[in-house]
């Protein structure tokens, strides 16, 4: 399908690996000139280089930067003026006790998750407006609505991102400005696989059987018992980016395999 995103700009936060990588690589396949961000630049060199060695005509390019940080934000808003999209993906997950979790970690996943996004909607949103187009989406998950447990301070923020969204889709009404959030259930993303060798270091276990353990014991609703792939998640956030997706605003959007419930 033809996205019609061709020359559009678009900035896919986190984007050196796992699902922001999966989006920037179907957005540039869709011919959008994208920016890839990480915070490293080596990682961000190699992301490009990547794209531009197995995508014919890419237009790519990189900037490192850490968005939790004022400083490099700003750099940001110097070196792009202007977005079509903006992709907020980028985000920290880690398991943790509740009852050991500090204040200052709290506080620093509400500034990784939630503040980078709110300032880069805040900057690049009145812009889209007066040019009549634009898309910003957050990637949250299926933590935002169905909570886990495992880890708290994630699910805050992502429950922080749906409101967000939301909020910010009331100041698009009567334009052709969409404001979404994506909610993906479990993704096999690098630091998911990581997490699942930390679970599982004491069994002699295939990916495959990691996979499969994690997803019966500890996400039994699933309906589709496996890991969502990065790529399912690009495909359908790059849909949801185009212009033939214009009728989503102000949208919890879900592809979670089916663990959430749907109420009638």
């Amino acid at each position: 399908m033809e996205m019609d995103l061709i020359d559009k700009t678009v900035l896919v936060t986190g984007s050196t690996k796992g699902i922001g990588k999966a989006i920037a690589r179907e957005m540039v396949q869709e011919g959008a000139n994208v920016i890839i961000n990480g915070r490293r630049q080596i990682d961000v060199d190699q992301t490009v280089a990547e794209l531009q060695s197995t995508v014919t005509g890419a237009k790519v390019q990189g900037i490192a930067a850490d968005l939790a940080s004022e400083k490099d934000r700003e750099k940001i808003y110097a070196t792009i003026p202007r977005l079509d999209i903006l992709v907020n993906n980028m985000g920290i997950f880690q398991p943790m006790d509740y009852f050991e979790i500090e204040d200052q970690v709290w506080k620093h996943f509400f500034e990784v998750n939630v503040l980078a996004g709110n300032s880069l909607a805040k900057h690049y949103l009145p812009a889209m407006l007066e040019n009549d187009f634009g898309r910003i989406i957050f990637i949250a998950s299926e933590e935002a609505l169905m909570p886990s447990g495992e880890m708290p301070q994630y699910s805050m923020t992502k429950t922080m991102n749906l409101s967000l969204a939301q909020s910010l889709s009331k100041l698009t009404i009567g334009t052709h400005v969409t404001v979404n959030t994506v909610m993906p259930g479990p993704t096999l993303t690098e630091g998911v696989a990581d997490m699942l060798v930390a679970m599982y270091a004491d069994q002699n276990m295939t990916q495959a059987e990691q996979e499969q353990a994690f997803m019966k014991d500890h996400r039994p609703l699933s309906q589709i018992q496996r890991f969502i792939r990065p790529l399912e998640i690009g495909r359908f956030v790059t849909f949801v980016a185009s212009p033939l997706a214009s009728a989503f605003s102000g949208e919890a959007l879900r592809m979670d395999g089916g663990m959430i419930p749907t109420i009638f």
